[in-house]
């Protein structure tokens, strides 16, 4: 069992930047861990993920060079940082785990769908303003 808790959330004009945090209760280091988002009446997306270790990323073509994720294994902690946030990037974003990802199988962080985490936090809202 892995608890999620991610913080960070709030709202900011065009243009600003949030980094949002995710703490797990466990096992950071060997987890596939994920940046999911939900805009109302629409379905939840995959933003960014990065592999245990931190070796290999994917960000979703609408986010490359404005967001990076990156971890802290010492502080169980996924970063997600924001910039240049537009009025689109309005949702609720979710921290998803995987624990010991690699050994069940998944190799590429790209290729994993919401389905193939098992543990998601509770959210934090995200508000960008024109």
């Amino acid at each position: 069992q892995v608890q999620l808790v991610e913080s960070g959330g709030g709202s900011v004009q065009d243009g600003g930047s949030l980094r949002l945090s995710c703490v797990a209760s466990r096992y950071t280091g060997s987890n596939c861990m994920g940046w999911f988002r939900q805009a109302p009446g629409k379905e939840r997306e995959g933003v960014a993920g990065i592999s245990p270790g931190g070796t290999s990323a994917y960000y979703t073509d609408s986010v490359k060079g404005r967001f990076a994720i990156s971890q802290d294994n010492a502080k169980n902690t996924v970063y997600l940082q924001m910039n240049s946030l537009k009025p689109e990037d309005t949702a609720m974003y979710y921290c998803a785990a995987e624990p010991f990802c690699l050994l069940r199988g998944h190799k590429n962080i790209a290729a994993m769908t919401k389905a193939d985490f098992r543990y998601w936090g509770q959210g934090t809202q995200v508000t960008v303003s024109s």
